[in-house]
């Protein structure tokens, strides 16, 4: 009986699984249905689970189009998300080891008043943001783009609580060495501490990937459109050219989905350790 009882519960939460499962690829299987549809078949009312001609050429006309430069915008979200995850996993990494490790009177207001950034509103520093970032002439600049947003508070928390609990006899044994906290971080700390890296790293990726209001208003040129603005061109009021929308969501998630799946591992160990929600 108490076999039968346990094998149900599993069959139980199998099927449980296999359908949030599925629940959870509807949103790609839409993406490639209707990117790879014709624009009848995208807006018919009568549905059909596969277009009734796959139409290959979408992918082509999307990288074609001259109106919309799809290729520099990956290229442009690619070297933005890149350099953003970078700079902020170097600053808050060392920011929060500063706070959590280097005896200071002060650190602990200096980390009160970091925490107090995260209660500002966005909308209340973006008009200050933008007379500064265009006052010193970086409208339309990938550095307009990237250096505002290279410190976000809650990567530099993140980093604080994680190194607080980091064992002390691994810097212990680094000072009887001789290394000073600046090598001791590179050479102690960073490399005991990739899952906390990888699990913020995903997140300001994804974050400066996704970015659709700042890129808007920065990047006023074409070749400095990030993928989010491009999408944004294909529908207006005037035209809606779902396939090539359709087509082009899907190709600007492929990156998202490669990092994920690259470090998978260590973004849940990342999450378990230093309680990201």
């Amino acid at each position: 009986m108490d076999d039968a009882l346990v094998r149900a519960g599993r069959a139980l939460r199998l099927v449980l699984l296999i359908v949030l499962a599925l629940l959870f690829l509807i949103p790609f299987y839409l993406l490639l249905r209707n990117g790879l549809a014709a624009e009848r078949d995208i807006t018919s009312p009568a549905w059909t689970f596969f277009p009734r001609q796959v139409r290959w050429g979408n992918v082509r006309e999307l990288f074609a189009d001259p109106s919309v430069p799809f290729a520099r915008s990956l290229l442009n979200s690619a070297l933005i998300a890149v350099a953003t995850t970078l700079g902020t996993l170097l600053l808050a990494s060392l920011a929060g080891y500063g706070l959590a490790r280097i005896p200071y009177r002060h650190a602990n207001k200096v980390f009160h008043a970091v925490l107090g950034t995260l209660l500002v509103p966005a909308a209340v520093t973006f008009v200050p943001s933008f007379v500064l970032v265009s006052s010193l002439g970086w409208i339309s600049t990938l550095r307009g783009l990237i250096v505002p947003t290279l410190f976000p508070a809650f990567a530099c928390f993140v980093f604080r609580q994680y190194f607080l609990g980091f064992p002390h006899e691994l810097e212990d044994a680094a000072e009887v060495d001789g290394l000073g906290y600046w090598r001791t971080y590179w050479l102690v700390v960073v490399p005991n501490a990739r899952p906390v890296f990888a699990a913020v790293g995903t997140i300001v990726f994804l974050g400066a990937w996704n970015a659709f209001l700042w890129p808007l208003v920065i990047g006023q040129d074409q070749n400095a459109w990030t993928v989010q603005v491009a999408l944004s061109t294909f529908t207006t009021a005037q035209v809606v050219r779902l396939h090539e929308l359709f087509v082009a969501a899907a190709v600007s998630v492929l990156p998202l989905l490669l990092v994920f799946l690259c470090f998978q591992r260590w973004i849940v160990a990342g999450v378990e350790r230093s309680g990201i929600d």
